[in-house]
């Protein structure tokens, strides 16, 4: 349990917890002046992150462009904080015709995926313009990773509890699994309900750490 005065209670309803696990019920308290401290944050250092990363995201849209004539911009609808639906940014990775509401791919020798596209995503460039979702209050920079839509259904209705808190760019799935475990799985949901429980300037600080460290060698990214 988390903070105080502002509460949110999910339970899943059936007293059960992934299966045949003891049901859960999440209480989560939010401290709202921390809330606007921490909002306040995010937005000065992705609007900093932004700007120093310029540069570099006008070279990615350079060589997508050349290489797979189109967009470069990769828009897609996921769900936010309480499930609330907004648009994410990406560079675009795939082929422009591949570029459908369709699961994300798992491999990197995924043949949607660019030749730019995989260089990209191992350095994790194309998620760069998700600053501006932390700029215009989407996301947060450290939370559970945004879900797809079509995902959505096929959730037990414990792991909605992810989405009481804001999503992230980074957080503790980002920086432990990456694209080992999909998304969606309950052993990722449960890296999201961990967070939650845990959250605190100093777990933000060491996410963000481990993930420069996941830039520099990006195993796993796809």
């Amino acid at each position: 349990m988390v903070g105080c005065e502002a509460v949110s209670t999910y339970s899943d309803g059936r007293g059960r917890f992934a299966g045949s696990t003891p049901g859960v019920t999440l209480v989560y308290r939010e401290n709202l002046t921390t809330r606007r401290i921490r909002r306040a944050l995010d937005a000065l250092l992705a609007a900093t992150f932004l700007l120093l990363t310029l540069p570099v995201l006008a070279l990615a849209a350079l060589a997508i462009f050349v290489e797979d004539r189109g967009p470069v911009v990769f828009t897609q609808r996921r769900a936010g904080r309480f499930e609330r639906m907004f648009t994410i940014y990406k560079l675009r990775t795939m082929k422009l015709a591949a570029c459908v509401d369709r699961a994300s791919p798992t491999s990197g020798a995924d043949e949607r995926i660019t030749r730019v596209g995989k260089l990209l995503r191992r350095t994790s460039i194309d998620e760069l313009p998700q600053l501006l979702n932390v700029i215009l209050g989407d996301m947060s920079l450290i939370g559970p990773r945004p879900e797809m839509a079509m995902v959505l259904g096929r959730y037990e209705s414990w792991q909605h509890l992810r989405h009481l808190v804001p999503p992230g760019i980074t957080g503790i799935w980002q920086t432990s699994c990456r694209s080992t475990i999909p998304l969606e799985r309950p052993e990722a949901t449960a890296l999201d309900l961990e967070y939650i429980e845990k959250a605190s300037p100093l777990l933000d600080g060491v996410l963000l750490l481990r993930t420069i460290a996941r830039v520099v060698s990006p195993n796993g990214a796809y």
